[in-house]
């Protein structure tokens, strides 16, 4: 059974409490939300209590009072950065992000592009925002950032940015990913509102790494490797450090912005009204942990996931080996290996009893299933097809699925769409299943039990199909494979 590690109610209600005092203290307020606001699935998974969704319902109790401005970096549009949690490109994501904002009632300002130098790519993403009815404004590369300051802090630097025109106390700025610019954005606001006569304040809501938990403790840990493309770094805040004589913990990328918002601040207030980064910071997420083993053993976990994904995009040409090597190094330092992932073994040792692909699933009791090829299923399918059967308690053996539902799915993939495999995939599986359960209910059954593989861990001996691989993620199951394909092949649909 998953251990919980995290309250989230005490999360919501401290938060949403600390931000208020923020609000108080500036008057208008700055605040840059790092991670996911809607699906912090990354969170969910190293602090197992946490929801997804958790910062939306802590906004929506400010939702009269905020704004939300979306920063996006040209850069990111230029080379379709995808988010790898849910496979589309950061631009599409922001339009995703505009659609669910409005749906609960969240007011959407506008959408910043930020390391802007005329990209051909972001400017049609631009024309697009701007035909769709949302204001767009345009961030730009300042030279030497963030260490030339008196440039940065002047006509010449932020000074050459759009204004960004917002209406209300509390601004969140977001984005699709990290790296896309919300700090520079809130940094930028600052000047242009000091140059209009308005008091305004920053403040930063970054989850991770946490501030009050040690630097090398796995929570923190799983934050470096999933931001390993980034090459942050965490690190012991130095100006917290010395002005208070307590170690908390930040990383490189605040510590090395801090001078540029303490000289920005002295330049609105005469003094900044902050010692250090941590002291910009609003996160009460340390404070919410009941269960620090629980906690610990998730984030390792997560750390030997993020390596397969990186030894995975590396395999496909799509990243840096570097990053693997980091990843490597982290799950060193905490004595973690694949061996500490069971659906690992499991899914090795069916491969080589069966000679081909082959997949494990852990189900919630801690038992695991396994899949393998065969001429109806793919690895994949054949896995997810045992697994709702154990959990439904149906018979393994039970055929749920005619043969006459399969052969014309198979003949019409083969000879009318093109396919090589006749083998039905994860979604073609559930269609069928779906069919079948008319005039079978055990098929049905066997279908409600999806929701209870969500949180759950599994493993493929080989890349899996995007297909599949997207199919598992929407229905909430922690999917890792081995980096090879299952053919020799240099294309791989």
């Amino acid at each position: 059974m998953h251990r919980i590690g995290f309250d989230n109610a005490k999360y919501v209600k401290l938060q949403s409490q600390n931000i208020r005092d923020r609000i108080s203290q500036f008057g208008k307020l700055y605040l840059e939300f790092g991670g996911k606001l809607f699906d912090d699935y990354h969170a969910s998974r190293v602090l197992p209590g946490f929801e997804p969704d958790s910062k939306v319902k802590m906004l929506l109790e400010m939702k009269d009072e905020a704004e939300i401005v979306i920063a996006i970096s040209a850069d990111d549009i230029e080379r379709s950065k995808r988010r790898g949690d849910l496979g589309i490109t950061y631009d599409e994501d922001t339009l995703r992000l505009i659609d669910a904002f409005r749906g609960i009632g969240l007011m959407i300002g506008s959408v910043v592009l930020t390391h802007y130098r005329g990209q051909p790519i972001a400017d049609k993403f631009c024309k697009r925002l701007e035909a769709l009815g949302i204001r767009t404004y345009k961030h730009y590369i300042i030279p030497d950032y963030p260490s030339n300051v008196p440039l940065i802090v002047s006509d010449e630097g932020f000074g050459k940015n759009d204004y960004i025109e917002t209406s209300r106390r509390l601004v969140v700025v977001t984005a699709p990913g990290p790296g896309s610019g919300k700090m520079a954005t809130c940094l930028s606001q600052l000047y242009h509102e000091h140059k209009r006569g308005v008091s305004a304040g920053y403040a930063k809501f970054e989850t991770f790494p946490i501030w009050n938990l040690p630097l090398k403790h796995p929570v923190n840990l799983a934050y470096e490797a999933a931001t390993a493309d980034l090459d942050d770094v965490n690190m012991i805040d130095p100006f917290h450090l010395e002005a208070y004589g307590v170690t908390t913990v930040n990383y490189n990328r605040d510590v090395e912005i801090f001078p540029v918002l303490e000289a920005i601040f002295k330049s609105i207030y005469g003094e900044s009204p902050y010692k250090s980064p941590t002291d910009m910071g609003v996160n009460m997420a340390g404070y919410c942990i009941f269960d620090d083993d629980a906690c610990r053993e998730a984030s390792k976990q997560e750390i030997i996931r993020r390596w397969y994904a990186a030894a995975v995009s590396a395999r496909q040409g799509l990243s840096d080996p570097a990053e693997v090597r980091k990843i490597e190094l982290i799950m060193n330092s905490l004595d973690a290996s694949a061996a500490d992932r069971p659906v690992v073994a499991a899914a090795l040792q069916r491969a080589e009893e069966t000679g081909g692909p082959a997949m494990a699933i852990e189900l919630p009791d801690g038992s695991i299933v396994t899949g393998k090829t065969s001429p109806l299923l793919g690895a994949a399918s054949a896995c997810l097809m045992n697994a709702l059967k154990k959990l439904a308690g149906i018979d393994k053996k039970l055929r749920l699925i005619s043969p006459s539902i399969v052969q014309p799915i198979q003949h019409l993939k083969v000879e009318h769409l093109g396919n090589h495999n006749p083998r039905l995939h994860t979604d073609e599986l559930l269609i069928a299943l779906s069919v079948c359960a008319v005039t079978n209910p055990m098929a049905g059954y066997a279908i409600d039990q999806l929701d209870k593989l969500r949180g759950c861990e599994a493993h493929s001996s080989v890349i899996l199909s995007r297909v599949d691989e997207e199919l598992f993620k929407k229905i909430g199951v922690n999917i890792t494979f081995e980096p090879r394909y299952q053919a020799k092949k240099l294309y791989h649909k």
